[in-house]
């Protein structure tokens, strides 16, 4: 400790007004013991006074001590503050520095030569391949005319109109709501763009506008594509106004088509005479999703300098006349958009594989507790397997998942020409659910039986049926297909995030408040994992869901009515708190 009357220097700045308050605070001291001293002394004996002295310099011990005592600590107290300022802005300082030092780092990062691992690693042919499918992200004002015309398929009530069972022309219906729609979406664009809306109702006939309409029908589409949690209210409206208007007798009536094909990315940049993109050594690099889990920030940001001199690089060696660097960085964009859907889509299916293949043994159970076998009516089962048959089903379940994700794109694109292909006709039926449009989807069900082949073809034997329902009462047509597979992600995509969360490293395991509700409700972070797991893989898998084995069981759909059947259920498991904690809202996605 510091003496009292050994005062530390005060900084330069600081040091004659700190000595001034000092030689203050003594004088201002010694007046007032000197009055204390006289008051006493006239109202009291010599003794009283010599006591009450001593009880003044024993109060809060002695008076001068105190007020050194306490200059003092302002003294160090404000010497502290100032190192502790110091401290700080050197560490600012250096900070700063570290950064623009990264920074320049970051400048000088260059393109790597082809031969390089960075970028030999990316498959070039499996891209190229995709972009055949891969619809081009939108422009600016294509995405203006996408709100005009969700607007319109908001307020339109066409299937509440056309898909009824009634006496009148269908036709005449049809045709009435198809010129509704779209008087209604030429009005929002006249009070979007007022110029533009009184090119396009200038002559009152919508035959004059049909590239018009086209292309707003279409953006919708390929906007819809790439983005399958957006418009899924609007886009069964449009897939049905479209189905409608490209029959032959609405064609005569209606006088044009609103049907356009979708602007992928290999067909825009061959119609440019640019589709060398496809083949540049480069387009795995420039196309990538960068993962950050696991690498530093500078790491990462290395990663994208990369990507960004690849797309520069790239668009500016291939830019012409008819498509500049700008529409060349678009479609690149478009694969990267492919990229990330794969990430958020196919991913949680590779997780699940993975928690599978890890925390599970094949030929048999580690523990009774970790046994994967069930039998028919218990919990709702519909199937009888052993641990391994269980396990088999489950890994060729997931895996046939994770291929229909990765091809999805080409999935999507298929169904839609079968759904729009005017000579193949629909009837309405009623298929329990409802009067839906019964529709045979013959190019989706060849490109799906393509995709289940394969998947046979990698796991050796088949356990359960490999029946693909498509255009019958259980998939009626290829709009209901594709609506299936995009709840896929939905189901899984929360359910891998838990998973996440209860690894090492995790939220969940790391809170400490929470680890301790996961040690008293299940034994620790690891054993509620594998609770989570082992329920999951029983009972999102025992053919559950439905009354008959026509809707559930084992067949390739029914696999998944079973995991929407687990689903509905979580709120009466043990874990329900569990997926409360790890920020789970619902399995049914988004809704814009």
């Amino acid at each position: 400790p510091v003496s009292p009357l050994r005062v530390p220097p005060r900084p330069v700045a600081a040091a004659a007004g700190g000595a001034s308050r000092q030689h203050t605070r003594i004088h201002t001291f010694a007046r007032t013991r000197t009055r204390t001293h006289t008051h006493t002394h006239t109202h009291a004996p010599a003794h009283t006074h010599a006591h009450a002295m001593g009880d003044a310099e024993m109060r809060d011990g002695a008076p001068l001590t105190s007020v050194l005592d306490k200059d003092t600590a302002d003294v160090t107290d404000s010497d502290f503050n100032l190192r502790a300022e110091a401290v700080v802005d050197a560490a600012a300082e250096a900070a700063r520095e570290a950064r623009l030092a990264e920074e320049a780092q970051l400048e000088d990062v260059m393109l790597p030569p082809p031969d390089d691992d960075v970028v030999r690693r990316y498959n070039v042919d499996d891209i190229a391949d995709r972009a055949r499918f891969i619809p081009v992200r939108l422009t600016l004002k294509e995405r203006k005319t996408l709100r005009l015309v969700s607007a319109a398929l908001d307020v339109s009530e066409y299937t509440d109109k056309v898909d009824v069972l009634t006496y009148g022309s269908r036709a005449k219906r049809i045709h009435k709501q198809l010129l509704d729609v779209c008087a209604i979406l030429s009005g929002l664009y006249v009070a979007a763009d007022y110029r533009g809306g009184q090119k396009l109702v200038k002559d009152r006939e919508f035959v004059q506008n049909e590239e018009w309409f086209r292309t707003a029908f279409e953006l919708a589409r390929r906007y819809k594509i790439m983005n399958p949690d957006k418009l899924r209210s609007d886009y069964g409206k449009l897939v049905c106004l479209l189905q409608d208007s490209n029959t032959p007798e609405i064609q005569d009536l209606l006088e044009f088509s609103c049907v356009a094909p979708v602007k992928t990315v290999r067909s825009v940049l061959e119609a440019a005479g640019c589709g060398a993109v496809l083949r540049d050594e480069y387009l795995g690099l420039a196309t990538a999703e960068i993962h950050a889990e696991g690498k530093s920030r500078f790491a990462v940001q290395r990663e994208i300098r990369q990507k960004e001199r690849a797309v520069e690089h790239i668009a500016n060696k291939y830019a012409s006349a008819k498509m500049g660097a700008e529409g060349i960085r678009q479609c690149l964009y478009s694969v990267g958009d492919n990229e990330n859907f794969l990430r958020f889509n196919r991913d949680p299916c590779d997780k699940l594989l993975s928690c599978l293949r890890r925390d599970f043994d094949r030929a048999a159970p580690r523990c009774a507790a970790r046994d994967l076998g069930i039998r028919v009516g218990e919990r709702g089962a519909r199937l009888t397997h052993d641990h391994s048959r269980q396990y088999a089903f489950i890994e060729q379940t997931l895996s046939l998942w994770s291929d229909i994700l990765g091809d999805f794109f080409r999935l999507w694109c298929l169904a839609e020409e079968d759904l729009l292909d005017g000579s193949n006709a629909y009837r309405l039926a009623d298929t329990g659910q409802g009067l839906n449009r019964l529709q045979q989807a013959r190019r989706v069900s060849s490109a799906m039986h393509g995709v289940l082949h394969r998947c046979q073809q990698r796991c050796g034997s088949w356990v359960g049926s490999s029946v693909v329902h498509l255009g019958d009462r259980a998939v009626p047509n290829a709009l209901v297909f594709i609506d299936k597979y995009t709840q896929v992600p939905r189901i899984l995509g929360p359910l891998a995030n838990v998973l996440r969360q209860l690894e090492p490293g995790g939220r969940l395991a790391e809170d400490e408040a929470l680890r301790t509700y996961l040690d008293e409700a299940f034994g620790g972070p690891e054993e509620c994992r594998l609770d989570i797991l082992c329920d999951f893989f029983r009972h999102a898998f025992d053919g559950s869901g439905a009354d008959n084995f026509m809707m559930a069981g084992s067949c390739i759909d029914g696999r998944l009515t079973s995991a929407w059947n687990w689903c509905s259920k979580l709120e009466s498991k043990p874990f329900h708190a569990v997926f409360k904690l790890a920020g789970f809202a619902s399995f049914d996605g988004k809704w814009d």
